[in-house]
């Protein structure tokens, strides 16, 4: 019999996450862990992420939202902006500042989930080579970026912000066009959102999802 789902987790050394499979729709599997660099990179092996801080849960929603790589669509007004070169683009450059510049964006008057502990965290697996940004810049000031988490062939996006208009969008367009280059098979951007709607992703069952992801994280991709 499946477990009771969701599963409580202890601090300290990661154990195994719940099948995600036995996960209800809205994908919350478990609450409780904490975000060291070893538990964070396995519930991304999993297909999980962590949303909340207070407590820790952790997810995985059916349908999962990605982005098709070989299928990307770029709005014809951004496609024009992006041949004018408008911004520096960077990666890795400022990765903090970019997780900063996401918990600082405003978000409809909602309180954002990128807390100084995520910030800790994911900042850790970017020094550790796990997590990458993509920067914008203008005039030398940071206006956009994006940043996730990648493993062999696989990309998580997690957030992305703007100062000036369309510099998140921008950024974004490197990303992929990025990841492409690199030979990345998947790009799992958890749920369609306002922000990523005009770019046209897709909705796959989870069961799907956690197929694509297995064969993604066994390819020797790397973002650098």
């Amino acid at each position: 019999m499946r477990p009771k789902l969701p599963s409580t987790l202890l601090p300290g050394k990661p154990q195994s996450f719940p099948d995600p499979t036995a996960a209800a729709r809205d994908g919350l599997v478990a609450i409780g862990g904490d975000f060291s660099v070893a538990r964070l990179l396995l519930a991304y092996r999993s297909g999980i992420f962590p949303w909340t801080i207070r407590p820790i849960t952790w997810w995985s929603p059916d349908p999962r939202a990605i982005f098709e790589l070989a299928r990307f669509h770029v709005p014809r007004s951004l496609a024009k902006i992006i041949r004018r070169q408008p911004f520096e683009i960077t990666r890795d450059r400022a990765f903090p500042e970019v997780m900063e510049g996401c918990a600082q964006s405003p978000r409809g008057g909602e309180a954002t989930w990128v807390t100084p502990e995520f910030i800790a965290a994911y900042t850790r697996l970017h020094e550790l080579g796990h997590a990458h940004s993509v920067e914008c810049w203008q005039d030398g000031g940071l206006v956009g970026g994006i940043y996730g988490v990648s493993q062999g062939g696989f990309f998580a996006g997690e957030s992305m912000f703007h100062r000036t208009d369309d510099a998140s969008k921008v950024a974004l367009c490197q990303l992929v066009e990025h990841l492409r280059a690199r030979g990345f098979a998947l790009f799992d951007i958890q749920m369609v959102t306002p922000a990523t709607q005009p770019f046209h992703p897709v909705e796959i069952p989870r069961a799907e999802y956690l197929k694509r992801l297995r064969a993604a994280v066994s390819l020797d991709c790397t973002f650098v």
